[in-house]
């Protein structure tokens, strides 16, 4: 399944948000174009040499693109990319810094003017305007700004997500409002300014704890693992294995039969002390050291068992080792391979149905891969593809 096939992206892109957008594109059949710097790439390819010698996050938010090398700052160079984007791009997509991209010339009003079809997708830290607009932004400071931080970890040190998780949300916003406007176009034949904010992505995926302390009520507590507003909800150890559980409960129906089948007390069901989320909450501390004390004698899968008796929902604390080998992902088939410069890596096929045929799974590209090719499209001979390697242009 390839909806987007005879589209093209091209992308001044580099880290994570960006190129998350960009690849789920491609994913969907689309030609994304990768902007590179001579030389050096994007930056994320020299994170980590985790992947057989390839970054980790380059190898994640990258395949299925071609790489053209272009030294944006060299005239030609730059002349070379604005006649890629008006003569092949539907979408054009960056996060370079604000403004970097509108000095080239590649501004939605300035390429509007000359090609109405065109769609700009502009990422950022905090948005194309506003006093924060030229603060530089990574992943964890917009954790910070957008509150999460504030929200996570333990009661006695707050910590970040360990993905990068507001550049993933951004990404994602790029992503949706891209496919957005690729209808919107189909019906208008007009393109659209798209400007998306790292900040305003990440405080929209924070929105419960903003409205949990709505009106100057406290926000939610740093809980660690444990649900901050339900309970009892997250990690319980196992006293003769020295395991770990972790479990949730959504209603009081689950909670009578937690307390009958679970911790076989069946009177805590109707125990005035816990009656309802809201006291099991306050009483938490009490409560923990009720079950800590029934899950004493019994090993983690025995407490597993309980729970799946009860259908009390729970899961397995699982490594990034045991995940590769989980045996739901793999009894769904949701492993497939793909290429690299380094050789063939096992990859993850995309949320969603593909039922009727994979989604794109092109390799990813070496640094510069694709110059050669895109730009003999583009109609540039060979010796002035030689002269601007030489003048180190491309």
């Amino acid at each position: 399944m390839q909806p987007l096939k005879g589209l093209t992206v091209v992308t001044l892109e580099h880290a994570i948000a960006a190129p998350l957008a960009t690849r789920h594109l491609a994913d969907l059949g689309a030609r994304v174009i990768k902007i590179e710097r001579p030389g050096v790439g994007d930056f994320a390819r020299g994170y980590d040499q985790r992947v057989r010698g390839l970054a980790s996050h380059f190898v994640w938010t990258n395949r299925s693109k071609e790489s053209l090398t272009l030294d944006v700052k060299h005239p030609e160079a730059a002349r070379i990319l604005q006649r890629l984007v008006l003569d092949k791009a539907d979408v054009l997509v960056q996060n370079l810094a604000p403004g970097a991209a509108a000095r080239l010339g590649l501004g939605y009003e300035a390429l509007a003017a000359k090609k109405p079809s065109i769609i700009v997708c502009d990422i950022s830290g905090y948005g194309a305007d506003g006093p924060y607009r030229d603060k530089k932004a990574y992943d964890l400071l917009i954790q910070s700004e957008a509150g999460f931080v504030s929200v996570t970890g333990t009661p006695d040190e707050p910590c970040k997500a360990g993905p990068s998780i507001a550049d993933i949300a951004a990404g994602m916003y790029a992503y949706t409002n891209i496919l957005a406007a690729l209808l919107e176009r189909a019906q208008t034949g007009r393109g659209r300014h798209l400007d998306i904010s790292m900040l305003e992505a990440l405080t929209e995926w924070t929105s419960y704890p903003l409205y949990y302390a709505f009106d100057g009520a406290a926000p939610p507590p740093r809980t660690g693992a444990a649900h901050a507003t339900i309970y009892p909800y997250g990690p319980f150890p196992t006293g003769a294995d020295g395991g770990s559980v972790m479990l949730g409960l959504q209603n009081e129906r689950e909670w009578v039969n937690f307390c009958d089948k679970v911790l076989q007390q069946p009177a805590l069901a109707t125990d005035a002390r816990f009656a309802g989320n809201a006291k099991r909450v306050a009483a938490r501390a009490e409560l923990r050291e009720l079950i800590v004390e029934a899950f004493r004698p019994l090993t983690a899968p025995q407490v597993v068992e309980r729970l799946e008796a009860a259908q009390i929902a729970n899961a397995r604390v699982n490594t990034m080792h045991e995940v590769w080998a989980h045996p739901q992902l793999k009894a769904r088939g949701r492993w497939r391979e793909i290429g690299s410069p380094a050789g063939p890596l096992p990859t993850l096929l995309p949320p969603g149905s593909w039922g009727d045929g994979d989604p794109r799974m092109d390799p990813v590209p070496a640094l510069g891969e694709h110059t050669d090719a895109l730009l003999a499209e583009l109609g540039v001979d060979a010796a002035t593809v030689a002269a601007l390697r030489a003048a180190e242009a491309i």
